[in-house]
């Protein structure tokens, strides 16, 4: 494949389009390679099946590689800038990183591909002016054309057929705009109001509709923990009340909390938290406990969507 190999101190973040396994090794192992051989810290997150493909063809090398299921990991993907790049990237000792992450897949739902260009829009802003590359993997024969043209819009630089060109369609920022998409919810929804003073009622409320529906008991102490921090937020930073919404969709119950305020961070959530750190840890977690987290934020305020799976 075509190097990608950057000047010192510059931040690369590549799409590789690839059809077929041997085209995905051929984009990936020697750039992993350079990177163990030039002594650079590298990572890869994907799917399973990739990792496998990509240990086989390292054979001993693979031992000086990082290796995440992006499916249990990433499942989220609002998690993966704090949890699975920044969390391997901060913790090099300096110089470049190298790390494979590959969001998108064949299978992916519609509720989560939108969040999934938000992460690829976010990585730039996220990584800019870091001595990092992130190669991103395009199953280019099971993906439609339309995620294709979203890789276009969030990688200023696209490999294919192993030539790398400039992208003439990078425009993360619109990206990013399109994907902030409003949130209805479906008629039928529990509906919770709630102010600083109901804030215990409505976390009752919400672990009451989580036991009729059957949620674990693991998952209800997660519950709990989104709809506080939710709550909270919208009482100190959303006007002080807010509208929270319940409801079970694919195997998930949804929390949806909405109020007065606006997020001004796009990386709001997505930045790491570290242990000493006192307060700011709010969306952070809501990311961290949520299969999917989806947000939709503007003048008339805010709307946060978590899903969790209620087994």
């Amino acid at each position: 494949m075509t190097s990608t190999a950057t000047s010192p101190g510059a931040f690369a973040h590549p799409a590789l389009f690839y059809r077929g396994d041997a085209e995905y090794v051929a984009g990936t192992v020697p750039f992993l390679r350079e990177g163990i051989a030039a002594g650079e810290p590298v990572a890869v997150a994907a799917p399973v099946p990739r990792l496998d493909l990509i240990r086989a063809e390292l054979g001993t090398a693979a031992a000086d590689v990082r290796f995440v299921d992006m499916t249990e990991a990433g499942r989220n993907p609002g998690r993966i800038i704090p949890s699975v790049l920044r969390g391997f990237a901060d913790a090099a000792a300096g110089g470049r990183v190298r790390i494979i992450g590959e969001p998108v897949w064949p299978g992916r739902t519609d509720a989560e591909y939108p969040a999934c260009v938000q992460h690829e829009a976010l990585i730039n802003e996220a990584f800019a002016g870091r001595e990092v590359t992130i190669l991103c993997p395009y199953d280019a024969a099971g993906l439609a054309a339309g995620v294709l043209a979203d890789a276009h819009a969030t990688h200023p630089v696209v490999i294919d057929g192993g030539r790398a060109r400039a992208s003439t369609a990078y425009a993360p920022g619109a990206a990013l705009a399109r994907c902030n998409e409003r949130l209805p919810h479906p008629p039928g929804a529990a509906t919770v109001r709630f102010d600083g003073d109901t804030l215990p009622v409505t976390r009752d409320a919400a672990l009451d509709a989580a036991r009729e529906r059957g949620m674990t008991a693991a998952r209800r102490q997660d519950l709990a923990l989104v709809v506080a921090e939710l709550t909270t937020n919208s009482v100190i930073h959303g006007g002080g009340s807010g509208t929270l919404r319940l409801w079970t969709e694919g195997g998930h119950l949804v929390c949806q909390v909405r109020d007065a305020g606006r997020l001004t961070d796009p990386l709001a959530g997505r930045h790491p938290v570290a242990p000493q750190q006192i307060g700011g840890r709010g969306l952070f977690l809501v990311h961290y406990l949520s299969d999917l987290v989806r947000v939709h934020t503007g003048e008339s305020g805010t709307t946060i969507r978590s899903y969790l799976g209620i087994c």
